[in-house]
């Protein structure tokens, strides 16, 4: 039978069950309990919006847009986002999902550290953001009932999560911070990694090539 949190069912067909099982092998169980969050969030919102999600879709793009923090999955020389993005996407063909809806993933992933823009996209793109920025800042937190909340914590844990999942943002990204130009993160890390530079949009545009 399958499990139900807060009044959400978790998918529980063979490839939910092996996303689940890579995920909960990749990662460590901070990232593993955030991203389950992050489907169980990003649904309790679409039902309260009124919005209707394949909820397949939305468990792989939640369960895999932190792959990019993992040892396993972590590359150099591309933003975190598409990591699990990239993973994700060839995870859905490999079962036999269609493009289009493989791409759909793909987009909700390697947008979910972009503000606003996927909100006005796809559901199954909008709810991952939706369902990561409430767990990671608190956006809408009163949109949910204290029970409900309650239910998705107890189910998973958030022990001193806020300092844990700003760690894992500094150990993920340290060895490829220019990768962090114009988005959130390089937030993390010039309050985390000693000597990080941002990088300057104004500065780019008056030192390009151009020769005005």
């Amino acid at each position: 039978m399958s499990e139900n949190i807060a009044g959400i069912p978790i998918p529980d067909s063979t490839m939910a069950r092996e996303a689940t099982s890579l995920v909960r092998e990749a990662a460590p169980a901070l990232v593993f309990h955030h991203s389950r969050r992050v489907y169980l969030f990003g649904s309790l919102r679409a039902e309260q919006l009124g919005i209707s999600v394949d909820p397949e879709l939305l468990y792989i793009g939640a369960m895999f847009h932190d792959l990019g923090l993992t040892e396993a999955y972590r590359r150099t020389d591309q933003r975190f986002e598409i990591d699990g993005a990239d993973e994700a996407r060839r995870f859905l063909l490999s079962h036999g999902i269609a493009a289009e809806q493989a791409q759909k993933v793909w987009t909700g992933i390697a947008l979910h550290t972009t503000p606003e823009i996927p909100l006005h996209m796809d559901p199954e793109i909008a709810l991952v953001t939706r369902g990561v920025e409430l767990d990671v800042l608190g956006v809408d937190y009163d949109a949910l009932t204290d029970q409900q909340r309650a239910a998705v914590v107890d189910a998973h844990p958030r022990p001193d999560f806020k300092e844990q999942i700003l760690e894992a943002f500094t150990e993920g990204l340290k060895d490829r911070p220019e990768t962090t130009f114009g988005n959130v993160k390089a937030d993390v890390l010039a309050h985390f990694l000693p000597g990080f530079e941002r990088g300057d949009f104004v500065e780019v545009i008056r030192s390009s090539p151009w020769p005005e």
